[in-house]
């Protein structure tokens, strides 16, 4: 071959070659951009069979409004009276609260006020509603059931902590009859110069079917028989005591006990006991104060629970 023919053939083998190449290159980018597009295809037909249609609003019904249920409101707590049925309706009974041993810590007065001072005044009136309960002489004031039933229930500002118990009241009805009757309990529901009245007292007053009527009161002092009295809880001891005063013609403001030579003023209860909650002075000598301040100081009352002992005098007159 000549050398002319062998450079045209060399050219020309080129020539064949940048057009292959050229071929090949434009073929695979021809197919990747297939490709690409059928991958979009894909994943556009992907998309759209993924894609749901939000479910619409179902509307409420017409004429119902549609409502959310919100989370139940705490129950209040309710109290429980110490009544089974309201005054004046007959028979009821009182639930006397627990007397059992407390600390060390005395009662606040229920009657608001400073403790063991009270409302009540000798020689003042007061007005209040007068109402009925089948009283047995035992109650609030821990006294023991009694015979003698002109007896009364005194309302919670006047019961002043229990300082109105075994006090004496003259009670005046409507027509202007009187009658003395002795407070044995605590009517927690009466308004202030209130009186549940035993049936057989009421009864003195107005006929029962009446229900309630205004009556007027007052303290008394009445001279009585034989001298204070105390009484030693049961389940009292040289370790823990509570000590009642009975057969008082006054009321009484405070007792205290002897400890270590001095007069010690034991917490007074709602219950009508005053309470030693560590035992000190418990069965030695006892000073008793009434609401006038006359005062008996009496010893060699034992530690005896529920027996009856008596002092050696009783309260003198208001001064």
């Amino acid at each position: 071959m000549t050398k002319g023919r062998r450079r045209w053939a060399f050219v020309t083998l080129i020539a064949v070659l940048t057009v292959a190449a050229a071929t090949v290159v434009m073929t695979t980018r021809t197919a990747a951009q297939s490709a690409t597009q059928i991958d979009q295809t894909a994943a556009l037909r992907i998309a759209a069979s993924n894609r749901t249609t939000p479910a619409a609003a179902t509307p409420a019904p017409t004429g119902e409004a549609m409502t959310t249920t919100s989370p139940p409101k705490p129950r209040p707590r309710i109290t429980p009276t110490l009544r089974t049925t309201a005054p004046g309706t007959g028979s009821k009974s009182r639930a006397k609260i627990s007397t059992g041993k407390t600390g060390s810590k005395a009662a606040a007065p229920s009657g608001g006020g400073v403790l063991g001072t009270g409302r009540i005044r000798y020689g003042r009136a007061y007005t209040g509603r007068g109402t009925f309960y089948g009283a047995t002489g035992a109650g609030n004031c821990s006294y023991p059931a009694s015979s003698n039933l002109m007896v009364g229930a005194m309302n919670q500002l006047d019961y002043g902590n229990s300082q109105a118990c075994g006090a004496y009241l003259e009670v005046t009805g409507p027509s202007g009859k009187t009658i003395t009757i002795r407070v044995v309990d605590r009517c927690p529901e009466c308004a202030a110069g209130a009186i549940d009245l035993s049936r057989q007292a009421f009864a003195e007053l107005a006929a029962p079917s009446t229900g309630q009527i205004t009556i007027h009161w007052r303290l008394l002092s009445p001279a009585l028989s034989g001298p204070i009295t105390y009484t030693y809880k049961s389940g009292s001891s040289q370790y823990w005591c509570a000590i009642q005063v009975r057969n008082h013609r006054n009321p009484v403001h405070s007792l205290a006990v002897k400890v270590n030579g001095a007069w010690k003023n034991l917490p007074r209860q709602d219950y009508n006991y005053f309470v030693s909650a560590d035992g000190a002075g418990c069965g030695g000598p006892i000073r008793t104060r009434d609401i006038y301040g006359n005062q008996v100081v009496d010893s060699g009352i034992k530690i005896s629970p529920d027996a009856v002992q008596s002092g050696h005098s009783q309260f003198g007159i208001p001064r």
